[in-house]
């Protein structure tokens, strides 16, 4: 009976033995949000994959997990030099813009596409694709990209100042921004990438708007 006993009581320490053991792997699998399977999933991606690579790389925010195609890096590609003349654009507003509704967009263009340009370097970076596609970027190249500037055109805007730098501002950004919108509408159409498609539909909207009330004060000014 003693026996017995013993045997029972070994049997019962081993299951809970194993019962923690369980808990312990579970808990661990789970402590960052992801379970041990989603880990094992990542890892055997092929390691040349574009979605292996993307998913593997930079942060949250600037990963474009899964496939792309040719038109997702010319996306990429042609709107970082266009962001970047915007940029250049809106910096001229600094000492020589007087509409306050001319100031409130240019703060809005370098809150939303400085952090543009750096997620779609880190795509491209990621995608194993250069930055430039050969086109010219800001101030006087780029002719072959919608809507950019020449450089006569930054000249003529760095020159004026009031109500002349308002309205040259308007007139330039609302162009600038058409192009931009019909490159947005490039990839909405033959993109692949749903990272880079979802940034082409956030241009679209917020550049549409942006226009409109470019329009807006040019009515009026």
């Amino acid at each position: 009976m003693r026996s017995f006993t013993r045997r029972t009581a070994r049997k019962i320490a081993l299951v809970g033995a194993a019962t923690a053991t369980g808990l312990l792997l579970s808990a661990c699998g789970t402590d960052d949000g992801t379970s041990g399977t989603d880990h094992g999933a990542a890892s055997a991606a092929p390691s040349g994959s574009p979605s292996a690579s993307a998913s593997g790389s930079g942060s949250g925010s600037s990963d474009a997990p899964g496939p792309f195609n040719d038109a997702d890096v010319m996306f990429a590609q042609m709107m970082i030099p266009h962001h970047e003349q915007a940029l250049e654009m809106a910096e001229l507003a600094e000492g020589r813009a007087e509409d306050p509704e001319i100031r409130k967009l240019v703060t809005a263009i370098e809150r939303a596409q400085d952090p543009e340009i750096q997620k779609m370097k880190a795509w491209l970076k990621v995608w194993g694709r250069p930055e430039s596609a050969g086109h010219g970027a800001g101030g006087g190249g780029g002719h072959g990209m919608a809507g950019m500037m020449s450089e006569q055109d930054m000249k003529d805007l760095a020159a004026a100042k009031g109500k002349a730098f308002d309205r040259t501002f308007a007139e330039l950004m609302i162009a600038h921004h058409d192009g931009a919108v019909d490159m947005a509408k490039d990839e909405q159409k033959n993109g692949e990438n749903p990272t880079a498609k979802a940034l082409a539909d956030d241009v679209v909207r917020t550049q549409s708007d942006e226009v409109a009330a470019l329009k807006r004060i040019l009515d009026r000014l």
